[in-house]
This record gives C-alpha cells, sequence and structure tokens, in this order.
C-alpha cells in the first residue's frame, strides 16, 4: 500500500473520472478529423475506437476495483504477468504522462493566443509556462486532497464547456492510478468505473456527431488551418468556435475559449499526479531508487514529484522553436505510449483470467465482474496491437526518418525497455497458477471494514458542499446509527 493516503471521495473521483474523459481533442483536435475524413468517417472512427476503449475499461474496472493498490495497472502487470513487463508497463506510462505535462502547457499557450498574438512572443511565453509549473506544483505537492479539490473543480468546467456545446448543437487509466488513494476502492472506484461506459458514449460519440452538425467539412476556416497557411491546433482551430464566428455570435466563442482553457490546464495537472504516483510505483517494486518511496507528512511522493516537474521545462522549447514544432513531436510520443499502456492493460487482464480459471476462483464474487471476458480482453488486444503497427504509415510513403522516429520511437523504446529488464532480471512468465491472487487484498478488506461512516453518494456529498448534511438517528438503546435520506441544512 506504500505511505499514500487514502483521501480522495466519492464526488472527487466522480468528477476526476468525468474530467479524465473530456480532453484537447473533444473540442479541438477533433475538427482535423473532421476536415481530413468527413463527417461519416469521424463518427464511425470515434464510435468503434470508444467501443474498443469500453472493453480495455472493462478489463481495468474488475482488476482495480478487486486489488486497487498503490500505482494501478501497473503493479498489476508485474505481479501478475511478468516483472519485465511491470518494468515496461512503469516506465512507459510514466514517461507518457510525463510527456504530455508539456504537451498541455504548450497547448494552452496557443489557445491564449485566441486573444492576443502578443503570447507567443519569447517573454510572454516564457512567462505563461513558469506560471503554469509553479501552480501545478502547488497543487500537487500539497496533498491528496488538494488535487482532488483541484480537479473536482476543473473537471466541473470541462462539464460545463460540453453541454454548453451539445446545447449549442442541438477518459480509464486515470481512475487506476487513484484507486489505491479512494477511500472506499471496492464502491467508489467502481461507480466511477461503471459511469466511464456513458461518459465514452455521451462525450466521444455525441461529440463526434456534433462536430459534423455544427460545421462543414470543407468550411474554408477549417479546411485553411489544416491544409493552408493557418496551421492547426489553436482555439480556433475548434469546430465550434467556426460555427460561432460564422453565425456572427460575440461572446460565445470567447467563453468557449476560457472554459478550453480550464480543459487544458487540468489536463496537465491530472498528468502531474499521474507521472508522480507512476514513478513511486516503480520504486515501490524495486524497478527505480529506493529514495523515490519516501513521502512527505501529506502522502506526497515529494522525490518522485521532484523529478516529474523537471518535464514542463520542455515547454520552454517553444521560446526558440515553433510551438507547432514542439507539439508534433510530444504529440507522436504520447500516442504511441497510450497505445501500449492499453496493450499491457489487456495483457495483463488475460493472464489474470487464466489464474482466476486455473485456481477455481468465482469471479463473481469480486467488486464488480467483467462480462464478455475473456474475449472483449483479446479483441481490444488485438485492435491496439493492429493501430500501434500502422497509425505511422505515412512515414513510408514517401520514406521519411523524421516521421518514423516520430510515430515508432515509443514502439522502438518499449521492445529496449522489456527485453533489457529481462535479461538484466532474469525474470519470467508467471504462470496462471503461480499467480498471487491474495496479494493485498486482506489489508484492503481490513481497512474498509474498520470505516465507521457509511458510503457517501455523489448527490449527497454535492448537497453537503452547499450547506446540507444528511440527517443521522440512533434508533433504540443498542447504539446502532441508522441513517436516513433526509438531507437537513448543517
Amino acid at each position: 500500500m506504500g505511505h499514500l493516503h487514502r483521501r480522495l471521495n466519492n464526488r472527487q473521483i466522480q468528477l476526476i473520472a468525468a474530467g479524465g474523459s473530456i480532453g484537447t481533442a473533444l473540442f479541438i483536435s477533433i475538427g482535423g478529423g473532421l476536415a481530413k475524413g468527413g463527417p461519416g468517417s469521424l463518427l464511425i472512427a470515434y464510435t468503434a475506437y470508444t467501443l474498443i476503449l469500453a472493453l480495455v475499461n472493462n478489463s481495468v474496472a474488475e482488476m482495480n476495483t478487486y486489488m486497487p493498490v498503490a500505482g494501478g495497472f501497473v503493479r498489476l502487470a508485474g505481479y501478475w504477468v511478468d516483472d519485465a513487463l511491470g518494468f515496461l508497463a512503469g516506465w512507459n506510462f510514466f514517461l507518457y504522462e510525463a510527456i504530455l505535462i508539456p504537451f498541455e502547457i504548450t497547448a494552452l499557450n496557443i489557445v491564449i493566443s485566441f486573444w492576443s498574438d502578443d503570447v507567443v512572443k519569447p517573454g510572454p511565453t516564457a512567462g505563461i509556462c513558469a506560471a503554469v509549473i509553479i501552480l501545478y506544483g502547488l497543487i500537487n505537492v500539497l496533498a491528496v486532497r488538494g488535487y482532488g479539490e483541484a480537479e473536482f473543480w476543473l473537471s466541473g468546467g470541462k462539464l460545463i464547456l460540453i453541454f454548453m456545446l451539445f446545447a449549442f448543437t442541438f477518459v480509464t487509466m486515470y481512475i487506476s492510478m487513484v484507486s489505491a488513494e479512494a477511500q472506499r476502492p471496492s464502491i467508489y472506484i467502481k461507480s466511477a468505473f461503471i459511469t466511464v461506459y456513458y461518459r465514452f458514449c455521451i462525450f466521444f460519440i455525441i461529440g463526434a456527431l456534433a462536430v459534423g452538425i455544427v460545421v462543414r467539412y470543407n468550411h474554408p476556416t477549417l479546411v485553411n488551418l489544416y491544409f493552408g497557411d493557418g496551421g492547426g491546433g489553436t482555439a480556433a482551430a475548434s469546430p465550434y468556435v467556426i460555427a460561432m464566428e460564422t453565425l456572427g455570435i460575440g461572446v460565445l466563442p470567447h467563453i468557449v475559449n476560457a472554459l478550453i482553457l480550464t480543459s487544458i490546464f487540468s489536463a496537465g495537472n491530472t498528468y502531474t499526479y499521474c507521472a508522480t504516483r507512476a514513478l513511486y510505483s516503480l520504486s515501490l517494486e524495486g524497478r527505480a531508487p529506493r529514495f523515490l518511496r519516501r513521502c512527505n507528512k501529506n502522502g506526497t511522493p515529494i522525490y518522485c514529484f521532484a523529478i516529474v516537474m523537471l518535464f514542463p521545462m520542455l515547454s520552454f522549447l517553444q521560446v526558440s522553436s515553433s510551438s507547432a514544432v514542439v507539439i508534433t513531436w510530444l504529440t507522436a510520443l504520447i500516442t504511441g505510449g497510450g497505445l501500449i499502456s492499453f496493450i499491457i492493460m489487456s495483457i495483463t487482464f488475460i493472464n489474470y483470467h487464466k489464474a482466476c480459471v486455473a485456481q477455481g476462483v468465482d469471479r463473481k464474487t469480486r467488486p464488480y465482474y467483467g462480462y464478455f471476458q475473456p474475449y472483449g480482453a483479446y479483441i481490444a488486444l488485438g485492435f491496439q496491437l493492429l493501430i500501434l503497427l500502422v497509425y505511422g504509415y505515412y512515414a513510408f510513403r514517401p520514406w521519411s526518418v523524421e516521421l518514423f522516429f516520430q510515430s515508432y520511437t515509443m514502439q522502438i523504446l518499449a521492445v529496449v525497455l522489456f527485453c533489457g529488464w529481462k535479461l538484466f532480471k532474469k525474470t519470467r512468465y508467471i504462470r496462471p497458477h503461480e499467480v498471487d491472487l491474495v496479494w493485498e487484498r486482506p489489508l484492503i478488506e481490513a481497512y474498509e471494514e474498520s470505516l465507521v461512516d457509511p458510503p457517501v453518494g455523489f448527490w449527497t456529498e454535492m448537497a453537503q458542499m452547499v450547506g446540507l448534511r444528511r440527517n443521522k438517528h440512533s434508533v433504540g438503546g443498542n447504539g446502532v446509527i441508522y441513517w436516513t435520506d433526509e438531507m437537513v441544512p448543517a
């Protein structure tokens, strides 16, 4: 369990899950898909990949609600499959999350330039980068509760934005990482994983449908942004903003861009948190130096945090280079890293499922039971492997060394990490009958049984925030407290 603190409540986990499903791609990058493929292809592509991610979520949900250990799927891969796979999972996820931080800071600078072109000058660019890095540091170093509260409010801004845009028209591995710090993991993490299915459908499938409605794929502004000299990836590239400007709406585009700004800031905050926990997990398993295990009194892995905060410094590359160049390289690296993480999740579940069968374990007794398994995990694994191999096909027509390394650096690094650790440590594959399915479960159950107060629902916590509390009554002389659903002023 390490020395992390279980301080994330149901309200914070639910909004982290919702906010983690909403990112820059849903508001901005989706315009590139619309321009290059048209509304029909965009909807089909988003729907197909959403279904694949739902299958991955189904696998991770069962494993992490049963074994909510620090580091999530990273430690599960090493403990249930092969230590070399855990080594790869940890370092790949760490690099993936750490590189995403400067990516979001760079994107944030571009969004701010919507209001003033002076922002792209070296001085303002460096100032914004420094300010954001300091804010991330303050939020994440204070305490787990500080991160959860900040993400709650920032994710709330994302939800306001997405529902506003849908009205104008007419998010997995992070839950895995926070599971070790949930107050009631078997209940709160299960609830968050279940709601991810609805969020995938609402945010991505309906989002793809929405952008196909609000702006045509060959709109001059959209075409110029992605195929002309306008450049892509700015806030103005959002199809929603293009539609609003086409209709002559004056104020709404500014509101949308302001909320996109909070969305990007929130994403960077989440990546800072997850990268810190990933490195901490590596140290717990002996895959990183032992001194990284140290936490401060607030439960923050302080040395891990210090190393993670070096990566945002890459955002200062904008000062001397075009932000578009920086974004292109960072995007290529994180795409490969994300696919590798999903592949590892599916492989881990497949071996976990084999272990349950070999040891005669009834999976239906778990806090969460994943249906259509292990077929769903195999389907997700096959599609993710296919995408990982071919998504950089454009590097071969014509051949480009730069594009090749942009697309396949993470894949090459993954092979080096896995094979290198396997040869160095002489690790071996853990056979299904050897998998330890007990592990830290007794400690988790003992912790949950020690909690006196009953679980608090999401809407109950929301009501408590506005001055209402749940009323409790002591019935009879046996000292048993019975809770009612009555809400009374605090």
